[in-house]
């Protein structure tokens, strides 16, 4: 696999160029935000949309027990996580099914925590349904980012607290959650009945040796108070297909998540999404190593040019994912007036860090999923526009 090819996505209605005039306020912006990648799907996955398409009626179709053995082969390959045929179902998306799990378990004026800095949909998903946001912010350290036990354990003792939306591995900061805080955050979650949906689209992501570990793979305790919210999506690049799917052990879990899903009709599905993902989870192990190797050196370019260029902006490297936090709080500006640099200055359209929550003034969050080109045109961009600023100043 090329990654170093440029593929042009004008005319494909792709969402990071469509949407720049409306977020940016211009489309003279490099488009560096929304969490795809400007990379070629596998061959297989191409090949085995193209061989479905050939067939001339695409009406309403069932996923069959092959779309279940592959995500369940897949788990066990990639995560060794020895799933059961009952504890998997199909959802439309990640973020729907935080919507559809906040329906479920909790109701209006209920608490739901969070760990800001953390992917701006997790504050909406609440808010929009009339219940409350509790943040249990990461602690930044030289070291990288952590979490703040001894708060958890205050805000979940509100017996209020229902819920807690959990970004494993976190987004936007790179983390890689540990066993040993995987297990502490769960026996504190479980002695206070709050049940835990945790987010790990980005786990096959890990980068540098790092391994993801499931929450509900650690313990039969910790399975029965987890649903596990998983996809194909950023991991072969086929978000626009829609297809998701959610792990849940606990039977009664199950059917609570079931009843929303058929309440909403949210059932059928996407023909291509399952196609693409059986195909994905089949045979695209090789093509994801390639693919982590090129990120890992499209990080390793930005903290070498960062650390020679611009040593006052900070970036821990991600221990998962293709996303970047950006630490420029040493420029000491206002956040409307970083954004508004990046933006007009720099020309790069990326996530504004105030929408990751308050613990976001200061940084900004980098795509680096494009080719090495395209990273290294962003990093020039940048450095311009601050040498200009300093010369200004």
């Amino acid at each position: 696999m090329d990654f170093d090819k440029k593929i042009d996505r004008a005319g494909t209605e792709a969402l990071k160029l469509e949407f720049r005039k409306k977020v940016f306020g211009s489309e003279e912006v490099l488009p560096l935000w929304v969490a795809d990648m400007d990379f070629a799907v596998p061959e297989a996955v191409s090949q085995a949309i193209c061989e479905r398409a050939k067939h001339p009626i695409y009406g309403y179709t069932s996923r069959g027990d092959t779309f279940f053995s592959a995500i369940a082969d897949w788990l066990k390959r990639q995560h060794n996580w020895e799933t059961e045929p009952g504890w998997i179902e199909y959802t439309p998306g990640v973020v729907p099914t935080l919507v559809l799990a906040v329906q479920a378990f909790t109701k209006p004026g209920d608490k739901v925590v969070i760990q800001p800095p953390v992917y701006p949909p997790f504050f909406n998903v609440i808010k929009d349904h009339e219940r409350e946001v509790v943040e249990n912010p990461l602690v930044n350290t030289p070291g990288g980012y952590h979490m703040d036990f001894d708060h958890l354990e205050q805000v979940v003792a509100d017996p209020a607290v229902k819920l807690m939306l959990f970004c494993h591995p976190h987004n936007p900061v790179g983390r890689v959650w540990e066993k040993a805080e995987l297990e502490r955050l769960g026996e504190i979650c479980l002695r206070h009945k709050v049940l835990v949906v945790s987010d790990e689209i980005h786990a096959d992501l890990t980068l540098n040796g790092f391994v993801h570990l499931p929450m509900a793979s650690l313990s039969r305790e910790l399975a029965a108070n987890t649903i596990t919210c998983m996809a194909p999506s950023k991991t072969f690049n086929i978000a626009g297909l829609n297809t998701s799917y959610i792990v849940v052990p606990n039977r009664e879990l199950m059917v609570s998540m079931k009843e929303q899903i058929q309440a909403f009709h949210l059932f059928t599905g996407n023909m291509f999404g399952a196609v693409a993902l059986e195909a994905a989870y089949k045979q695209g192990g090789p093509w994801l190593e390639q693919l982590k190797v090129y990120i890992r050196g499209n990080i390793d370019l930005v903290l070498r040019f960062l650390a020679k260029e611009m040593p006052e902006v900070k970036a821990h490297r991600p221990q998962a994912t293709y996303l970047m936090w950006l630490d420029f709080s040493a420029w000491k500006m206002a956040p409307s007036e970083l954004k508004r640099f990046i933006i007009e200055e720099a020309r790069l359209g990326l996530n504004d860090g105030p929408a990751f929550g308050s613990q976001g003034e200061g940084f900004q969050r980098l795509n680096v999923a494009s080719s090495r080109e395209v990273i290294k045109q962003a990093l020039t961009q940048l450095l311009a526009a601050r040498n200009t600023l300093k010369g200004k100043g």
